[in-house]
């Protein structure tokens, strides 16, 4: 079959199998349309400037799901769905650190995500960075005060996630956290004082408010005296309904079967998350676009269909993949789907250019980086050495689902101009356009080369839900740099 003839006079064809496909030709449409078709601008200006801040289950987090799902349709997805979902939510109103004799110095607060509701006076208590040696050092003085703790580890000790050094705090029967923010200017994101590997959303916590760098240098060096503090911190959690979206271009070949491309559409308060996940959430719905118009224009579709999803709830513990894996998959799914053969996550796509994919299990390196190969960028396939629960990706892997991440500044090469997370500085602005626009490319083509792959010819996935598990319980409260520094 002669493609570039047919291509040249725009005619639409149909091959059977990937040894048919002329790539070069594919390639340069999906690269072409991922550049020069772009809608990356539009989607990024109506939902950071004209929705804004998505926190999941609030009426933005709707009018998301419904663009998205608007926008899906308009590019000629064969299906384009919201799925809602009851969540676990919370938010908070106003929150204050105060000295009691001075109650005129301002000094900056932000609680910690799901910070229960709070108001406590009392001693202020230095522990450094909360390390066994410091608190031991401490003794019984950590009763009932309001501790003060980096939430950098300590140099030259065995690291540990702050998770861990807060757990170690409570246990001490200290009454409230403030934490210091590592980065300096004032700036302050929100966090989460939990484990999210084996630790659901939590209600009864110990308190944890953060301030400033600055702020916090400032009560270092009063602590040393005897001095009252209070910290008030005004919050609710309520059950409320949520929205995931999820399309599908249908697969020629084997289209009972399936993989996903997906990222988190919701952002944390107050921001509208242009690294956070706008970036993820316009990869999703740009990929999708292009390999839809590749099948309507060439009439190529994939082998396999193709789910593109963007979740709500990720900032509250993932909890809209995991309502989709639940309502899909898990052993009480009704009816219970076939599971996707790979679940790629989009996530902060403007931290780093892409360099390849990092998969959960290592079943499928050799037969991804094989894929890769083919596209002649350098791409490479790599395996995460531990269970990671900081992403949407995770409810798959629980599940025992293949599941991958990009490779980006996790593991190097992040852009100083995108260090922002869970922030109002995390603005429009963050999103790189340019690289975003690669990202679509790179993965419609990597989408439609697995997607040719017969199901019966990828490799076996070995592992087990208690495989899974026993992996989970091996890295719960562990540090692992790339991902808590």
């Amino acid at each position: 079959m002669d493609c570039n003839r047919l291509l040249s006079g725009n005619r639409k064809f149909f091959v059977a199998d990937m040894q048919e496909m002329n790539w070069y030709e594919i390639d340069r449409f999906l690269m072409g349309e991922a550049w020069v078709g772009s809608l990356i601008k539009k989607h990024l200006d109506y939902l950071a400037d004209v929705i804004g801040p998505r926190w999941g289950g609030s009426n933005e987090d709707r009018l998301a799901a419904e663009y998205i799902r608007a926008e899906m349709q308009h590019a000629g997805l064969d299906s384009a769905d919201i799925e809602t979902f009851s969540m676990d939510s919370w938010n908070h109103g106003k929150v204050s650190i105060s000295l009691v004799e001075d109650s005129s110095r301002p000094i900056s607060s932000l609680p910690f995500l799901r910070c229960k509701p709070v108001d406590v006076t009392a001693p202020l208590i230095d522990a450094g960075h909360g390390s066994p040696h410091e608190i031991d050092l401490l003794g019984a003085s950590v009763i009932g005060a309001v501790v003060l703790v980096s939430i950098t580890p300590e140099p030259f000790t065995n690291a540990e996630p702050f998770t861990a050094r807060i757990l170690r705090i409570a246990a001490a029967g200290a009454s409230c956290i403030i934490a210091v923010e590592p980065k300096t200017g004032g700036r302050m994101e929100y966090s989460n004082s939990d484990e999210w590997l084996n630790v659901g959303p939590q209600k009864n916590a110990i308190a944890v408010v953060k301030t400033s760098a600055e702020d916090g240098a400032y009560l270092r060096r009063i602590s040393v005296g005897e001095h009252l503090i209070r910290v008030s911190v005004n919050s609710e959690y309520f059950e409320t309904d949520a929205f995931n979206t999820v399309a599908e271009l249908v697969g020629r070949s084997h289209p009972e079967r399936h993989i996903i491309l997906a990222g988190h559409h919701d952002t944390v308060l107050k921001t509208v998350g242009g690294n956070d996940n706008t970036s993820g959430t316009i990869g999703v719905m740009e990929t999708a676009r292009v390999l839809s118009a590749l099948a309507d224009q060439l009439d190529i579709r994939p082998g396999m269909s193709i789910r593109f999803a963007t979740w709500s709830g990720e900032e509250q513990h993932l909890q809209g993949a995991r309502a989709y894996v639940e309502r899909h998959y898990s052993s009480c799914a009704s009816p219970k789907e076939s599971k996707p053969l790979l679940n790629i996550n989009l996530d902060e796509l403007s931290t780093g250019h892409m360099k390849g994919i990092v998969l959960m299990f290592p079943h499928l390196r050799s037969f991804i980086q094989k894929h890769l190969d083919t596209m002649n960028d350098g791409l490479r396939c790599h395996v995460l050495p531990h269970m990671d629960a900081h992403s949407d990706h995770f409810p798959f892997v629980q599940e025992a689902i293949d599941a991958s991440i990009t490779w980006r500044w996790r593991f190097w090469g992040r852009h100083d101009s995108a260090n922002f997370h869970h922030e109002t500085g995390d603005a429009a602005d963050k999103l790189n356009i340019r690289e975003l626009k690669e990202y679509v490319g790179q993965l419609a083509r990597l989408l439609l080369r697995l997607s040719y792959v017969s199901p019966e010819d990828w490799p076996v996935n070995p592992v087990t839900v208690g495989d899974v598990r026993k992996m989970i319980e091996r890295d719960a409260g562990k540090y692992h740099p790339a991902f808590h520094s």
